[in-house]
Order: structure tokens, then C-alpha cells, then sequence
């Protein structure tokens, strides 16, 4: 292998894919004196700005404030109409800029980055193709997220289902629509379109949210229910058609037939791949997945995989966070500076083994970050589980009248402390970044007992956990 600090090239790092993980590992890159270019095919920005993260939560927004109101007397009184659809999506468009990078490229430009338009591929070694055109750098990332994964459902494809893509960039509201899948996107998009007007039903192999602790999928589910949406737990489609008329028509393993407007498929995502030039080179995908935590793929000592495309953590802020440690570890390796690669070092991404924070953006909301006691025990640990009524804080009770929810932490018995927390209820997500920090920085329970939650506010839900560690209730 060449000798990466002597290698002349076009650029010090080239980044394939301009989505946030693209983005920053460029910019960390940059700051540090490094030249770089990032290349992207569509928007800059990518996905999370134009057709995930953003348009999502502002097509949720509007209803939840309603909801909200409605949960206050003396607010709910004032509430004199319903939901203002045209306006909700206007506000959407918004947020995607129209649909255009005008503002991202400039910030590229701020950032002394080079944009390259076009589809990127790896051509050789520290070599990137782009159309016609082939550019040599000393390290390349490659950040190029990741792509819906279509279901083996006989007739899905032919009748033009909506990815979420559609879905969050949709310029009219279906009457009906059918929602494939009970993750994180399906569950969101069935609270938005539930909220401006549509009839939903939500089809779900099995729990709803069934990576996070039982419970929260039991109250997220309640609640759609509540709000008129039909959740079908267990269900699976055996037939999907699209008629003539434009309606499609779902037929489930059951005889039962379902039909809508629109049909929304959120099954999941792989790493997005294709025509990268990997094999060409003798890499195969799968070798993203092995990354260590600098984000370098094994076999090289110049080509890192950051984001999605690397399927350690499908999560917008776990991809930045990935590439901010890949874009100091480059700048540390390109310029014979010490490399902080050790767990928890500036050069790693150590958070992504257990101090992941996630957040559906429902109603109830559920925020969680760590291991969930399934995963904790599967691992061999030692764990106590403590687990709390949200909505018998205080706080909670000021901020929602029937304010219901749930609080719980895993703890390792052996350390004292914190491996995973989850938290299900109205506005819990800023309850998150207390406890991601408490599980990154490792803080044993004994010295949390000294952070003192204000009061009257949701955190006193930390004290009421505490508690229940130190002096629970005999069984």
C-alpha cells in the first residue's frame, strides 16, 4: 500500500454521498487543513434533509401542538377548527427548501469544500470517478446512506407503493392509506397522515417499535388506536394490486382484503451500495459493515464508510457523529498527528456499541438510548430493571393534564451503572441527553443521586428512579 502522508492526489479526501454524515466527515477534514471535495448525485443535504428527518417532523408537528392544546383546559376551549392541512405541508416545504440545495451548497463553499456533481464511484485505488471524470485523493469516504428494502409481497412492486420518500414529500393527503411496516418511519408517517385527515391502518409482522422495550410499542399503539387508526399487530400481507381507478388493494395471509388510495411500504433499509466499484477493487460490501472505529474498512488504510452504508447505527446524528471521528482520524493519519483511536478517544466512535439515543417522534414519544433489558441480558449481564410512572411527577402533571408515560433504566448491578433508558411519553425526547450522557460517561448511580432535577419538571422523573433504585419497595 502507498504511503498515504507522500501520496500527490487532486484532493487530500474525497467523500462520496453529500447527505450530514458526507457533510461533516469533509468538514472535520477541512477544519483540520486538509483539502476536500464531496460528491453527490441529487441534493446536497441528502435524505434526512429533503425526505427524512426534517419533512417527517414537520408533518407531525402541527398535529401533536393541537394535541397538545387539547390536553389543557382553558388552551382546549379555545380550539375552534381542525387541522389545516394545505398549510401543515406548505410549512413541510419549507423546511426541504422547496426541494433545493441552494443553501447547503453555499455553506459547502463557506467551508472551502469543493462540490462535485455527479455519481461517484471508486475507479481504483484513491481514485473516484465522477461522469467522465476521475480524481485522485489520499483518503475517501464513502457516505452514501442507505435505500428502502422492498418486501417479497406478491404484486408490491408493479402497483407503485409509496417509499418514504413519497410519503414525506406527498403534495395532497390520501383519503385512506395503508402503512406496511410498524418501525420508526411506518409509526411516524401513521400519527402525520392520521393527524391531517387520512384514514390509516397500520400493518405490523409483529409488535409495533419491536426493537425497544415492550411497553413502548404497547402505548404508542394504544394511542394511534385512539386517535381512529386501525393497528393490525401480527399481520402480514400475502397480495398487494393496484386497480385501474388508482386504488390499491392489500390482501393479508388471513383472506382479509384492505384497500386505500395509497399504500406507504417502510420495511426497513440495507446499505446503499450499489455501482460503488467495490468488487471491482476486491472489497466486498459487506467488508462496510466491519469498520472499526475510526470508520477505516479493513484490508485498507485509505477508505472509510460512515452513515447508513455502514449499518451500525441507521440514525442521522450516529452518522454525524461517525463522521467526526473519521474526519479527525484522516486528518490525524494524512498529517502524522497522534491518533486518539482508544475507546472514547477524540478518533472513535465508541458511542456506537452502547450509548446509541434514538427518538420516535410519536405521540406518546419514546426515547431511548442504550440497551434495552432484552439486549442487556442477552449479553450475559447482571442487570436490574427500575421502571417508573412518568406521569406521576409533578412536572408531568403541570404539562399535560392525564399526562401518562413511562420511565425506565437498566442498570448493571456489577458497575452501578446506567446501560440503557427508555422514556415513553409527551415530549420526553429532552429527557434523552441526560441519560445518553450518564451512560457515555459511565457515571455510577451513587454520584447521579447528586445531580438534583429541578422542580416542577419532567427530569424529577430521574429523582423518582433513583429512589427506586436505592430503596425499593419490598415485592
Amino acid at each position: 500500500m502507498q504511503d498515504p502522508a507522500k501520496t500527490a492526489a487532486d484532493f487530500d479526501l474525497i467523500v462520496i454521498g453529500a447527505g450530514p454524515a458526507g457533510e461533516n466527515a469533509a468538514d472535520y477534514a477541512a477544519r483540520a487543513g486538509l483539502s476536500a471535495a464531496i460528491v453527490e448525485s441529487e441534493l446536497v443535504g441528502g435524505e434526512c434533509s429533503y425526505w427524512a428527518c426534517m419533512p417527517s417532523k414537520a408533518l407531525l408537528r402541527s398535529g401533536q401542538a393541537l394535541d397538545a392544546a387539547r390536553r389543557l383546559p382553558g388552551a382546549q376551549q379555545a380550539l375552534t377548527g381542525s387541522l389545516d392541512a394545505p398549510a401543515v405541508l406548505a410549512r413541510r416545504d419549507a423546511f426541504t427548501s422547496g426541494w433545493k440545495d441552494d443553501g447547503q451548497v453555499k455553506w459547502l463553499e463557506s467551508a472551502g469544500i469543493t462540490l462535485l456533481r455527479g455519481h461517484g464511484r471508486l475507479a481504483g485505488e484513491r481514485t473516484v470517478q465522477v461522469g467522465e471524470q476521475a480524481y485522485t485523493a489520499r483518503a475517501v469516504v464513502l457516505a452514501t446512506g442507505s435505500a428502502p428494502a422492498l418486501p417479497p409481497i406478491e404484486g408490491l412492486a408493479d402497483a407503485e407503493p409509496w417509499g418514504t420518500r413519497e410519503a414525506t414529500s406527498a403534495q395532497q393527503v390520501p383519503a385512506r392509506l395503508i402503512v406496511i411496516g410498524g418501525g420508526v418511519a411506518g409509526t411516524e408517517m401513521a400519527f402525520a397522515y392520521g393527524s391531517l385527515g387520512a384514514q390509516v391502518t397500520v400493518l405490523a409482522r409483529g409488535r409495533l417499535l419491536g426493537s425497544e422495550e415492550p411497553h413502548a410499542g404497547d402505548l404508542v399503539a394504544r394511542a394511534l388506536q385512539a386517535r381512529g387508526v386501525d393497528v393490525r399487530e401480527g399481520a402480514t400481507p400475502a397480495r398487494v394490486d393496484r386497480g385501474p381507478d388508482g386504488v390499491v388493494s392489500v390482501q393479508l395471509e388471513d383472506g382479509a382484503v384492505l384497500q386505500a388510495e395509497e399504500l406507504l411500504v417502510s420495511t426497513g433499509r440495507k446499505p446503499n451500495t450499489a455501482d460503488l466499484g467495490l468488487e471491482e477493487l476486491g472489497i466486498q460490501p459487506e467488508a462496510l459493515r466491519e469498520v472499526d472505529d475510526t470508520l477505516l474498512v479493513p484490508g485498507t488504510d485509505w477508505l472509510y464508510a460512515v452513515g447508513d452504508v455502514n449499518s451500525r447505527a441507521l440514525l442521522t446524528h450516529q452518522g454525524k457523529y461517525q463522521a467526526r471521528a473519521a474526519g479527525r482520524a484522516i486528518a490525524a493519519r494524512l498529517t502524522g498527528k497522534p491518533l486518539a483511536d482508544d475507546p472514547w478517544g477524540a478518533q472513535a466512535a465508541t458511542a456506537d456499541h452502547g450509548a446509541v439515543p434514538r427518538v420516535v417522534f410519536s405521540d406518546p414519544q419514546v426515547a431511548a438510548v442504550g440497551l434495552t433489558a432484552k439486549q442487556a441480558r442477552s449479553q450475559g449481564l447482571d442487570i436490574v430493571v427500575i421502571e417508573h410512572d412518568l406521569g406521576s411527577v409533578a412536572g408531568a402533571s403541570l404539562h399535560a393534564s392525564g399526562y401518562s408515560g413511562r420511565a425506565t433504566l437498566i442498570v448493571d448491578k456489577a458497575r452501578s451503572v446506567i446501560l440503557g433508558a427508555t422514556f415513553v411519553g409527551q415530549d420526553v425526547a429532552e429527557l434523552l441527553h441526560a441519560a445518553t450522557i450518564a451512560i457515555a460517561g459511565q457515571v455510577p448511580m451513587e454520584r447521579l443521586w447528586h445531580a438534583v432535577p429541578a422542580y416542577p419538571t419532567i427530569s424529577e422523573i430521574w429523582l423518582r428512579l433513583l429512589e427506586d433504585y436505592f430503596y425499593p419497595q419490598p415485592v
